[in-house]
């Protein structure tokens, strides 16, 4: 006999899966079986958030959302998400190694990683976020730039970037 639960702190995008636990009477094969399942489902859902770009706001923007409609500029500084947040010697803010502050211009899904505009998407004119970028959804197994030079991404990289949308671009705001 098994009675079936539902399982939202495994993973809230899977909370729909149930999981199936044995009664006081089912064999340890069959308990373990069930363990290793749930395990399974576990791991392939922490997986599946690897693969998703994250903002994480550290300054709310006060505008309207960014839309593909319309180019804007930023202000970005550029790291390796490696676990000790790697600078990749990119950068439009002169307080963060260029040689003045240069906004960066650009357009949702124009000529940009997957994972930027995924993102970009995400925030509001004004805003200032951390972007985590996975590999899959940035330059995947490419290398950009090199070690002797201005900047390098290793291939494989995930990225991350300090981003702050300043506006549309040609806006008197900005």
């Amino acid at each position: 006999m098994y009675v079936l639960v539902p399982v939202p702190f495994i993973a809230p995008s899977i909370h729909s899966i149930p999981a199936v636990l044995p009664s006081p009477t089912s064999t340890m094969a069959t308990r373990i079986a069930l363990l290793l399942v749930s395990i399974v489902i576990a791991i392939c859902s922490t997986l599946a958030a690897a693969q998703e770009v994250r903002v994480v706001t550290k300054q709310e923007g006060a505008g309207p959302p960014v839309t593909k409609e319309n180019k804007y500029s930023a202000h970005v500084t550029l790291y390796i998400d490696d676990g000790d947040k790697t600078p990749s010697g990119w950068s439009t803010r002169k307080g963060h190694g260029a040689d003045f502050d240069r906004p960066f211009p650009f357009q949702p899904g124009v000529n940009l990683i997957e994972g930027w505009s995924e993102g970009v998407l995400k925030m509001r004119e004004g805003e200032r976020a951390e972007l985590y970028v996975p590999s899959e959804k940035g330059y995947k197994d490419r290398a950009m730039g090199g070690p002797d030079q201005a900047f390098y991404i290793p291939a494989n990289s995930n990225l991350l970037f300090d981003i702050e949308i300043l506006g549309k671009e040609g806006s008197e705001e900005l």
